[in-house]
């Protein structure tokens, strides 16, 4: 499976033209150190790696990587994970560097700099339909709500030669960047302050969105309230009643301290988490093409990294929840949720009815 896909990822970069001059190096955040042992701890060096060879004498070169959350996510030890993998596969000659938990800005910041042609930023990692409010098509599918019927229906298009597809969009729209890889965080769930037990509670209340119309749709199509606020924000919105629930990975739920606040969390699971990695089309082609297919390379081994520890750390967390008090409901059967959401669905996929039943399909 990995083999495959990268082998779709070089098909769909190879058409485009390599240039092979360095960049200037900068020191390694030395943040991105704290989540190493982790990463060494829960990964396993493929049974076929390409040799350096010739890539550790290439210029070198230091690409700054942008993510939102902590270094103990699992998207933070996604990074680590790929860190790790490109500055032993390029020998050195590339070096990652984390600025982690947001020290560089919320994801629309970093999107905004990246695509305005700002040069602080060589790599970030997205949810994978970020790039949808600046004209990037095909992502939009990925956030519909009911999509993947599980993990290994998102997994069967990560790896499918569906993917390569839209990690190129981007560039091939001229936004100046382009994806590397592909991972996920988790389902997506809802959690409130006050006590539900399913979608009928759902009814009137203030869920905080991010201002995206599918979210927006969803929101009034199980008949709730969307109300935009800044995700730095969500904590304290849920404390003095702002909103009445939000929705994120159950991760993310954790780790940002929301069942402090909101301690009800109902596994709808009404989108997965998928995220991306992306460059910008600037620092890509200062790299040699020995080292752009590192950073494929290495991305394919952190797209498996992120496979298994994702699942993993899910279901670790959701035990800790619990532990700590919080109540969870589970929904067995999402019959009335796909339908409460049936025309947000229909209104998002009709212009790319084709594509999106191809991905159906995958399950």
């Amino acid at each position: 499976m990995k083999k495959k896909c990268i082998c779709t990822l070089l098909a769909a970069v190879l058409t485009l033209s390599f240039s092979a001059c360095g960049s200037s190096a900068s020191d390694t955040n030395a943040s991105a150190e704290s989540s190493s042992d982790a990463v060494e701890a829960s990964s396993q060096t493929p049974a076929e790696q390409p040799e350096a060879g010739g890539v550790a004498d290439d210029p070198h070169v230091t690409l700054t990587y942008a993510e939102v959350n902590p270094l103990d996510t699992i998207v933070g030890q996604t990074a680590s994970a790929f860190k790790q993998k490109v500055e032993e596969l390029s020998g050195g000659s590339i070096t990652i560097d984390i600025q982690a938990s947001g020290v560089l800005g919320s994801e629309n910041d970093v999107l905004d700099s990246m695509l305005g042609g700002g040069d602080t930023i060589d790599m970030s990692r997205i949810s994978a339909f970020s790039l949808t409010a600046y004209g990037v098509k095909k992502s939009v599918l990925l956030s519909i709500p009911y999509t993947f019927a599980d993990r290994t229906h998102f997994w069967n298009f990560a790896n499918s030669d569906l993917a390569p597809q839209f990690l190129i969009e981007p560039h091939e729209l001229g936004l100046g960047v382009r994806g590397i890889f592909y991972g996920e965080e988790g389902f997506r769930h809802f959690f409130t302050v006050d006590a539900i037990s399913g979608l009928a509670d759902l009814s009137g209340k203030k869920l905080r969105v991010s201002n995206d119309p599918i979210m927006n749709g969803m929101v009034e199509g199980l008949g709730s309230s969307p109300t935009v606020v800044a995700f730095a924000e969500l904590y304290s919105a849920l404390q003095t009643g702002v909103v009445d629930g939000a929705e994120q990975p159950i991760a993310n739920y954790k780790s940002n301290a929301f069942n402090e606040v909101a301690s009800y969390l109902i596994l709808d699971g009404h989108t997965l988490g998928a995220i991306q990695v992306i460059i910008r089309d600037a620092s890509w082609d200062k790299l040699t093409e020995a080292q752009q297919n590192v950073l494929l390379e290495a991305g394919a081994y952190a797209q498996d990294f992120n496979a298994e520890l994702s699942e993993a750390e899910e279901q670790k967390v959701l035990e800790e929840l619990i532990a700590t008090g919080v109540t969870v409901i589970d929904v067995t059967d999402k019959t009335e949720w796909v339908e409460a959401c049936k025309k947000v669905i229909e209104e998002n996929t009709a212009d790319q009815a084709d594509l999106y039943q191809q991905i159906l399909d995958l399950k």
